[in-house]
């Protein structure tokens, strides 16, 4: 129980830095700006994508939340992974940087699998 523990609390801890505080103090930086404009998304669509990241964490890492928002919380972030690499790919073609979402993808993954394993236990 210990190492499914702590296997879930890495893998949602990164989750949470990558989803949730760098998104939160770089959003409003030009950079982070230029990134949603040159997939041609506009600019509110990234502040709108800031707040439900946000959100999202939240809801991952705080333990009384009910499962099944958990469940919606965990979906959100697989199709935003999803649709990153796919308009990763559409704009700029395939490189590295369309497949770093699906590698966070991959760390949400285990965060999920052993979100379950901790959770299937307590039945």
């Amino acid at each position: 129980m210990k190492k499914e523990k702590i296997i879930y609390w890495i893998s949602t801890t990164i989750i949470a830095l990558f989803e949730g505080i760098m998104p939160a103090l770089t959003s409003q930086t030009e950079l982070a700006k230029e990134g949603i404009r040159h997939l041609g998304y506009p600019e509110y669509f990234g502040n709108a994508l800031v707040v439900f990241k946000i959100l999202g964490v939240l809801v991952l890492v705080i333990p009384r939340v009910p499962k099944r928002i958990k469940e919606w919380a965990y979906a959100g972030f697989a199709f935003e992974f999803i649709f990153a690499t796919i308009s990763h790919g559409a704009v700029d073609g395939i490189n590295a940087q369309t497949f770093l979402p699906l590698i966070i993808f991959g760390i949400l993954a285990v965060s999920y699998i052993y979100y379950h394993k901790l959770n299937s236990s307590k039945i």
